[in-house]
């Protein structure tokens, strides 16, 4: 899969942030479809050339929003509108 996700060490945010934030953008803009599966940890952190833990911050922060959801070994999907729903209600 190929995002389009860019970091610089040269902002102010952290590399965690900057990925979290693009990676926001776009499941919100619908490049990223409810369903599909996010990158590996070390395929994303290898393309961006950045430590695999902070890869991991990234997809961490987003699962704890409900953004997207482990799949076990399979790995992290963007979720449906739907199961956002069902997940924040559970919360309540």
């Amino acid at each position: 899969m190929k995002t389009n996700i860019r970091v610089s060490r040269k902002k102010p945010e952290s590399l965690t942030s900057q990925i979290k934030d693009q990676l926001s953008t776009l499941i919100e803009s619908g490049a990223l479809a409810a369903g599909s599966f996010l990158p590996s940890e070390r395929e994303l952190a290898e393309s961006l050339k950045v430590a695999r833990n902070v890869v991991r911050g990234a997809y961490e922060q987003l699962m704890s929003v409900g953004t997207i959801q482990s799949e076990g070994r399979k790995g992290r999907r963007v979720r449906s509108a739907s199961t956002k729903k069902k997940a924040a209600s559970k919360k309540k």
